[in-house]
């Protein structure tokens, strides 16, 4: 009898590839735990016997064998993720890259926050791809909001990662929106779109001071502002666009290094695919929600199998794309699903069909087709966003 899977042996041959890590029990465990999440959809020990080839006779076996995984402190999540991650990314160097800064919750106990990186060019690919894990950290927090110093020093590795990236923009939601992030980003080399709660404090629009919520423009317009400040003290100097889009409850305020324009909007509208990544992982796809684990340390190290099953089957996905395979799984006439369930189809019917298992190729920069179920939709993305008036106008400030 094997003693191994086509799978496994391709999970286990990319773990030993890009990994220093030297203890090869826990890259088995890592191969055979993601080959079990892959075929069974569902983050749940007790289910993954049948996916898992193993000496031990009893199924408690072999599930005490993932809960001492998740609960090994010599484990080094960051070791085994990091360089698989950026081996996906390694042709990204000639283009902007884009990071996505966001939390999510799980049981109202449990804040992850969480450093995605979003594809770096083109509106199509956004619109049909998804964002892929970078770097997270679980913190036992009862909100979605968190201090700079929570997440400092996962922005410090991730600049010291991506130091060969010569353009590298960081993505936010109005959480993040502080002194302490503004100010380290300001003097660091990357630029920034983020996005301001309607309280702040604007300086320079106006004559004196006024809350960002009584600048809103009228429906279906948009302002751009140069060089206004920023807070009571004023002293973060920054872009602003202000966007109230037909349709939409809250209009829009982002700020930017960069001169502000519709583009600005385009970019901070990225962010919007971590919340796909979120959904894919916690319930969609995964469902990280199902599991019944609550440690920090447990959960850090299950959602760095979560992650390479989401980065595996993606770029099984593009792989399938490439060699004009994708009809066989999507039966939209263009594409219509997501790369992550394209390669998540394809990888189930090697288990169930006996398809040929492909290798896995490197993210893509551009999308070779983007991805719309209908044309119904296709149109509706496009005609989503109109502006009636557009002003812009230059702050002069004392």
């Amino acid at each position: 009898m094997s003693i191994s899977t086509p799978l496994y042996d391709q999970l286990f041959s990319l773990l030993s590839q890009h990994s220093k890590y030297r203890d090869l029990r826990h890259l088995k465990a890592l191969a055979w735990m993601i080959n079990a999440l892959l075929c069974s959809g569902k983050i749940s020990f007790s289910e993954w016997e049948s996916y898992v080839i193993s000496r031990a006779t009893k199924a408690q076996s072999i599930e005490r064998r993932w809960q001492r995984f998740v609960g090994n402190n010599r484990i080094k999540v960051r070791s085994l993720y990091v360089p698989l991650v950026m081996a996906a990314i390694n042709d990204w160097k000639q283009q902007r890259l884009y990071l996505a800064l966001d939390t999510t919750m799980l049981w109202n106990q449990f804040c992850i926050i969480h450093l995605s990186v979003v594809c770096p060019k083109g509106y199509r690919f956004a619109y049909g791809g998804r964002a892929v894990p970078f770097l997270w950290k679980v913190l036992s927090h009862k909100s979605s909001t968190v201090a700079f110093t929570e997440y400092k020093l996962v922005l410090k590795l991730a600049q010291r990662l991506l130091s060969s990236h010569d353009d590298v923009m960081l993505l936010a939601d109005r959480g993040f929106a502080n002194h302490e992030l503004i100010n380290w980003l300001q003097n660091s080399n990357w630029h920034y779109c983020l996005r301001l709660p309607c309280d702040v404090v604007i300086h320079g629009a106006r004559k004196h001071p006024i809350e960002l919520k009584y600048l809103w423009p009228k429906k279906s317009e948009a302002i751009f502002y140069h060089h206004v400040g920023l807070w009571l003290d004023g002293d973060y100097c920054c872009n602003l666009v202000l966007a109230n889009v037909q349709g939409v409850k809250e209009p829009w305020a982002v700020i930017t290094d960069e001169e502000p324009s519709l583009q600005t909007l385009w970019q901070y509208g990225l962010r919007f695919r971590v919340e796909e990544l979120f959904l894919d992982s916690k319930s969609a796809v995964f469902k990280l929600e199902e599991s019944k684990i609550r440690s920090v340390q447990a959960l850090e190290r299950l959602y760095l199998v979560i992650a390479l099953a989401l980065l595996f089957a993606t770029s099984h996905g593009m792989a399938i794309q490439l060699l004009g395979l994708r009809q066989k799984v999507d039966p939209h006439w263009k594409r219509g699903i997501s790369y992550l369930k394209i390669g998540i189809r394809w990888l189930k019917g090697v288990l169930h069909k006996g398809r040929v298992l492909l290798s896995p190729v490197a993210l893509l920069c551009n999308d070779p087709q983007p991805c719309f179920a209908s044309k119904k939709a296709k149109h509706q993305y496009y005609d989503a966003i109109w502006f009636t008036r557009i002003s812009e106008l230059k702050c002069l400030r004392v």
